[in-house]
């Protein structure tokens, strides 16, 4: 639900984790009404389907979601008349932060909605560069001229196919796969393409999608499978994806050393690696990077043994998270969000 993308379970403060169980009185004004509209688009979805639901909750607000839904009245009314069932599990999704932020999926889907560019408007969708697939020569990454391409494609057999390899297989087979669609549909339009067997590379990707670029009925018949093998091209030559691979690195040596010791020492393990823009290259982490480590070793430690010196630890991971982001020349917009 896009519209409803910022909704967010209360964060617990640093008294400890919120009561259990809280009714929609006890919430802020604004997650007031954003839990009433949701419960209202929920309840057209299931009408649209003719759904009668029987709930279940995992967390605090979830539970407050469902009982809204339970005892609203439109609702109530269509569980009376609706012919198909089913089950609804609602979770709060603060339980999973070590999840949302960790990247421990060999998965291209998740690849490529992290590293490409959102969809103007969309949550669940991203820019696709189509450059490559016209004459037009630019330097320009962003160029505004030829509209981008999406993900979604629900009129291309193929590429809804493709999508659900990207989803379900490991990121090796799915780029095989995006191979394997390519070299079919170009035999389709008997274009002069040389099946090669071994490592799929982007630039073997790329050199096959040239094949289409000056045939308009091959491209127009294959749009949008071009545009998800253009995806995983763009994605697999983005700088963030050899990052990727540096984060599930750090991440795993991480949760080694919290299993040994005590979080004060996790924390000034990650010091010495907070750089000011101006001592950082081009391999090490950024702002953004950090806040999401830090979000990750939070979720994952369990209870926190409180004293002296873990404030003396996080005092010196603020003061210098605190100046690196003040040192930024041009902070990231999530970074003015934040501040």
């Amino acid at each position: 639900l896009p519209a409803l993308a910022a909704l967010l379970p209360p964060l617990p403060g640093p008294g400890g984790p919120c009561p259990a169980e809280v009714g929609l009185g006890a919430l802020p004004a604004e997650l007031r009404a954003a839990v009433r509209a949701l419960v209202g688009d929920l309840d057209s979805l299931f009408s649209a389907l003719a759904l009668r639901e029987e709930s279940f909750a995992v967390g605090a607000l979830s539970r407050v979601v469902a009982a809204e839904l339970a005892s609203y009245a439109p609702a109530r009314n269509r569980r009376r008349t609706a012919t198909n069932k089913a089950s609804v599990i609602f979770v709060d999704r603060t339980l999973d932060l070590a999840g949302a932020v960790g990247h421990h999926g060999d998965n291209l889907a998740e690849k490529i909605l992290s590293v490409l560019p959102k969809l103007p408007g969309h949550k669940t969708d991203v820019m696709v560069n189509m450059v490559e697939l016209t004459a037009l020569k630019t330097t320009d990454e962003t160029c505004s001229i030829i509209a981008p391409g999406c993900l979604a494609q629900p009129n291309d057999p193929a590429a809804k196919a493709l999508w659900e390899s990207f989803m379900n297989l490991k990121q090796k087979e799915a780029v095989m796969e995006a191979r394997r669609y390519l070299v079919e549909a170009a035999s389709r339009e008997n274009l002069p393409i040389k099946m090669s067997m071994g490592r799929v590379t982007p630039e073997q990707l790329g050199s096959y999608i040239q094949l289409f670029r000056n045939n308009l009925k091959a491209l127009e018949n294959h749009c949008g499978l071009l545009q998800l093998v253009l995806a995983t091209v763009q994605t697999l030559k983005h700088p963030q994806t050899s990052k990727w691979d540096n984060f599930l690195a750090f991440e795993r040596l991480l949760l080694q050393t919290i299993g040994e010791s005590e979080m004060p020492s996790v924390l000034n393990q990650l010091l010495p690696m907070i750089k000011s823009y101006n001592e950082r290259t081009k391999d090490d982490y950024a702002c953004e990077d950090f806040l999401v480590l830090l979000v990750y070793i939070y979720s994952v430690v369990g209870e926190i043994k409180y004293g002296r010196e873990l404030d003396t630890a996080e005092e010196e991971v603020k003061k210098a998270l605190v100046k690196a982001i003040c040192d930024e020349p041009e902070p990231s917009p999530l970074l003015q969000k934040i501040t």
